[in-house]
Formats: C-alpha cells, structure tokens, sequence
C-alpha cells in the first residue's frame, strides 16, 4: 500500500527540501534517482554509503526473480563514476573499472570512507521485468537500477525518486500518483516531487518495483479467516476506457477466494500495478504487489457482459496467476531460490511446480470464485491440452527437464522449440491437473491439490522469516502425507521426470467431463505439409517445420520463403488445396538469397507418416463440456461407448471445502 504525506503542507521556503530528502531517513545506503532527463530514456543516480573494506565492489543483478533468463541489466549503466567525501581530494572524481559483467571496483577507496557514486540507467524496455521511462510514466525495477553494495545488502536502505517538474506540466495533479508496495513520504518544492522509500535491505528493495504516472485507481478489502481485514489497491495507467467498477467487483472477488482457501495472506496489503498498452502482455510477482502489463483490449468494457469475455477472462487469468504467487513462489519456493544470488543462473528441476501449479489454479479460481462460470472455465482448460497435444516436443522433453533448462531454453524460442521441448507452464498445468485428479481419486474424494499448497505454506508459516525452500524430495513427503508413496513415485516417474502421455482424458472422463474431438480443425488443415506460415509480399515465408512431416521429407526449412507452388505463386490456399495431393508439387522457394526448387509428395509422404504415427496420434483441437446425468462418452480406446459419472461437482466446487 502507497501511503502519501498531506501535501497541503507544501515545503516552500528551505531550497534544499528536496535535495536533502534522503537525509531525513536514517540509513545506511541512499540512493537518489533523478528523472529530470526522462525524454531521453535516462535515469542519473547517486549513491551513498560508508566503505567497510578497501577497494569495494558494487554489482547489479543479472536477472530479477520470476522470470528466469539472464537479462544482463548492467548493458544499461554507461558508466560508474566515484568519489571520496570529506577528503582533501573531496571534489576528485574517479572512474570506476569493471572487473567482470555487472560488477564495479572503487580501487582509491579505503575502508571507513563515505563514497558518493554516479551513474546513468537507460531505461526503455517496456516490460514489466526492467525499467522504462518517458513523457508519460516513469517506472522501475530496483534490479535495473540500484547498484548493490558488496558485503552490505544486508543493511538499511532508503531511495529518493526526484521528479522534475517538466514531467509534472502536462499532466492533471490528482492523477499523478505513485504505485508501488512500499509506504512512501512525499515532498514537494516548486512543482518538483520527491518520493521517499525505505526498506529493510537491499534485497526487500528490489522486491518493489515502482510507477509515477497519471493513474486510475481504486481500493478494496479482503478478509482473512480471523476476519482481518487485508487492503489492496489497483492502480491502471496507460490509455484505456476500462470499467473500473466491474474490474473492482470481479478482482475483489477472485482475491477474497484465495484467502477463503488459504486462511490467511504473507502481506498486510497489496498493491496491482497495470499498465494498459496496445499489445503487451505480462505480468511479474513481488511479495505484496504485483506489475502486470495488458493489451487495453483486454480490460472490461463499459457494457461488459455478466460472463467475461474471452479477452478479459486473459486479464483476469493474469491477476489470478501473479497473485498466487505471492503465496506460492515468493512465500513457498524451490530451495535455490531461498537465498539466491542474482548474478548466477538458480537451476531447479521445480518450476513446472510453482509456474505449473499456478497456470493450473490461476484460471480454475476464476470459476471457483464465480467470476466466470463452468463452461468457461472448460474452454480456458481445453486451451491448454490443445497447446499440450500440439506441441510434439512433449516425447523428448520432460516437465523437470524443461524447468532445469529454463535458463536457456524457454525465453528464447526458436523454429525447433516446438519440436524438441514442452512448456513447464503449459505441461506444468495439466501435470497439476492430473495430479489433483489422481489426490481425488486415490483418496476417494478426501484430498486436492489445494490441500498439498495449504501444508506447504502452513510450513512457511511456522518458519521465522515465513519461508520456505523445498525440493523434489521435500514435494514426495508432503504429497505422501495425502496418498501413499508409491502412488506418488509412479506418478513423479511416469509424467514428472518421464516423457509418457499425461491421462487428461481418462481422468477428466472419471470426473464427469466429455472431451470431443474437432474433426474438421485436424492438424492437416491447419498445419499443411506440417509447416507454419506467414504470408508475406515475398511469398510464404516458413515459421516452423514438424520433424518428419510432408515439408521436412521434401526438404523445405524454416526460414524459407516458398515463392511458386506448381507453377502458381504461393499462397496459403494453394498451399491448402495441396495438402494431400495426389501427384508430386514442384515448389520452387528462396533460401536466404538463393533460389531453390523441392519436389514435395504429399500424399505418400503423409501416408507414410500416418502409419508411423496411426497408434499414438491425439487429437489436434478438443473441447470439454460438462457430462449430464447419463449421457455416455466415446473413450478413445474403445469404441463401444461408456456410461460417465456425473460427479463434477467434487472437483470443481473446490471452495465448498474451505469456505466457512
């Protein structure tokens, strides 16, 4: 929650007011951050503290948690300039060397010396993971801004955000506000605003990123089982016409739902920082706020219908996701994530649980909740199986391996992502799915999912920092404490740490749920040849190529521009018309600059991949619907229907356990 001083009570005769902010606040490291140069991206910095050995070393993370990639921040610092206070030489300015990728020496430095440091960050990655600056807002990530101090991010620090008047002119005074989780002073001096923040230490600093802009808000409460009362805030920037009222009732619901489950929340109040954008998408946990940016698309709209629609059922989703992860993820975390060191790689083979179980929950607490019904809800799930069976590099690389090598695979996808690797957070939700399925039905009924994460985070609770770091071995004995051991091992080892074909569609079935099959969008008309393309002035550039489809027999790669199909310029139709031709297709296509011809057999090629694949083929689309008391499903392994059991209810109406 953002606390504001009265600013009736206007600083007006000490010039120094806002220079002398940092002072005021009783830490050991100050930083100020001037955004008088905003037009040009540019935040200017200094840095004070007192040297406790000769020669320190600042650094500045290399990733920032959540979102596991190397993101090399220190590419932004141009340069680190140095010098003594209270020296003769006082006014003697040093240039700091670097001594490896992030990390600065003060080589005159002695120990006991106070140091002033300067620097500029350029800020314009429009994400929620760095920091970005303009005319219109000014936002940040701690992590891409403020140096640490060796040996010292441990300590008391206290930051200034300066905000120069030129920003302020075109703007409506009441709509400038700050967003961030931190309580905030604030001082102002001749149309120039200074923002105070404190925290704790380094560390409980770059867990609040911040935004200064012309903002929407509102506030709400929730209510924990001892009835506290918990306050939150939203705050909206960015053009939009969003209906703030609906936006309120709908998030104030789906947060009341998770305090309903979990008893209590790791924070006294919350903050929701969005920004509204063309076509962004994103969002980022912090431990009692979160900062999301979204397709202005996506907020509700003025006559937003009583069900969602599907695109504010994705802003919702979003809010859902990042705000369990302030329970599960920043509260209740894999063990390398504990005490972590932002400048090396954390490598875990955990993440399909903590991303997995919460793309999983994210979108089953919006029905949970009642902010959208069932059906909907089944459409959001069908979503992620159809993304799950078509992506084959589901048989070569398991949910553990893909969280393992998040670290260089999943933010750089390429052509053959698809081909050779899974999602931990597509597959990492239907894993939990499957598992909350088999809890059902192992325990006829008596145990979740959701109560595996309640013991996880009554553990944290009873911890004296309130965390938790918890390993493969540590998920074993927790789940062993709902269903035998052994059930869990087959299953850790089956679809955990094994590559063998989840059982949605038994298990959904058992659970009272049809599956159906999409005949007319089958993977042959949508994915022709087994390529993805784009159509483009040029011809039909190649996106990517399924391993042993019709294209890769032919030789055709990604990358390639296909310019004439049978002597007739390429497009997507005649492509299409194509697909399971008769004869051979001469498909002439540029390669880089060069000009190649491939003779493509499309229909003995797919029968050949046909009979390959006739015993494991699944289906490209599915939808699921809710089974009547009844009716009967097709199973897919026999053909002979079967009676469904009607007891949807015991999975879906999670919040009957819980509630009261």
């Amino acid at each position: 929650m953002t606390s504001f001083a009265n600013t009736a009570n206007r600083q007006s005769t000490d010039t120094n007011t806002i220079n002398n902010h940092a002072n005021n606040i009783n830490a050991d490291i100050s930083y100020r951050f001037d955004f008088e140069r905003f037009l040009e991206h540019l935040v200017d910095v200094s840095l004070t503290f007192t040297a406790t050995a000769d020669s320190p070393q600042l650094w500045l993370p290399a990733w920032i948690p959540g979102s596991y990639l190397m993101r090399e921040f220190a590419r932004n610092i141009t340069a680190v300039h140095y010098r003594v206070l209270g020296s003769k030489a006082d006014f003697e300015t040093h240039r700091a060397p670097k001594i490896d990728k992030n990390t600065w020496q003060l080589p005159q430095v002695k120990a006991g010396q106070a140091i002033e440091i300067h620097y500029e960050v350029y800020c314009y990655d429009l994400s929620v993971r760095t920091a970005y600056v303009d005319q219109q807002r000014l936002y940040g990530n701690f992590t891409s801004l403020a140096l640490a101090v060796e040996g010292q991010t441990h300590k008391p620090v206290q930051a200034s955000l300066i905000i120069p008047a030129a920003f302020l002119a075109d703007k409506e005074d009441s709509r400038v506000l700050l967003a961030c989780g931190l309580v905030s002073t604030h001082l102002s001096l001749d149309g120039q605003h200074s923002y105070g923040l404190q925290a704790d230490s380094y560390h409980e600093l770059i867990d609040y990123p911040f935004e200064i802009a012309e903002q929407d808000a509102f506030d709400f409460i929730v209510q924990d089982n001892m009835h506290q009362t918990l306050h939150h805030r939203f705050y909206l920037s960015g053009k939009h016409d969003a209906n703030m009222g609906r936006l309120q009732q709908d998030v104030t619901q789906i947060c009341q739902s998770y305090l309903d489950w979990l008893g209590d929340a790791p924070f006294n109040d919350y903050t929701f920082m969005t920004y509204a954008s063309g076509q962004d998408y994103g969002g980022l946990e912090h431990i009692n706020s979160t900062s999301l940016i979204t397709p202005r698309r996506d907020l509700p709209s003025i006559d937003e219908p009583n069900i969602p629609s599907t695109d504010y059922q994705r802003f919702l989703g979003l809010c859902s996701h990042e705000y369990f992860h302030a329970w599960w993820v920043k509260t209740v975390r894999p063990d390398v994530m504990l005490d972590v060191d932002l400048r090396r790689e954390a490598f875990t083979p955990l993440l399909w649980v903590f991303e997995g179980f919460t793309s999983y929950i994210d979108d089953f607490m919006l029905q949970a909740s009642g902010v959208i019904d069932k059906p909907s809800y089944l459409k959001l799930l069908a979503e992620q199986i159809n993304r799950y069976y078509q992506t084959a590099g589901r048989a070569h690389q398991s949910v553990a391996e893909s969280s393992f090598d998040a670290w260089i695979k999943l933010y750089r996808n390429d052509e053959n992502t698809g081909n050779a690797g899974i999602s931990y957070y597509n597959k990492g939700a239907l894993v939990a799915l499957c598992l909350d399925l088999t809890l059902l039905e192992k325990t006829n009924g008596r145990y979740r999912l959701f109560d595996v994460v309640k013991a996880f985070y009554t553990q944290a609770k009873k911890n004296d920092n309130k965390r938790i770091g918890i390993s493969s071995a540590d998920m074993g004995t927790v789940i062993g404490q709902f269903m035998p051991a052994a059930d869990w091992d087959n299953f850790e080892q089956r679809y955990v740490n094994g590559v063998e074909e989840l059982p949605i569609e038994a298990l959904l079935t058992a659970n009272g749920i049809n599956l159906h099959t999409n005949t007319k969008e089958t993977a042959d008309k949508q994915v022709p040849w087994g390529i993805r393309c784009t159509e483009t002035p040029a011809g039909l550039k190649v996106n990517r190529v399924a391993r042993a489809s019709v294209a890769a027999r032919a030789g055709i790669s990604a990358h390639d521009v296909i310019i004439a199909i049978d002597g007739i310029k390429a497009d997507s139709k005649q492509l299409a018309a194509l697909n399971k031709a008769a004869h051979n297709v001469e498909c002439y296509l540029f390669r880089r600059d060069e000009l190649m011809c491939v003779n493509v057999q499309p229909l003995a090629a797919s029968e050949a991949v046909d009979a390959v694949d006739a015993e494991k083929a699944f289906p490209h689309k599915v939808s699921l619907h809710l089974a009547k008391e009844g009716s009967e499903s097709l199973s897919k392994d026999s053909s002979e229907h079967a009676a469904v059991k009607t007891d949807w209810q015991a999975w879906l109406n999670v919040m009957e356990r819980y509630q009261g």
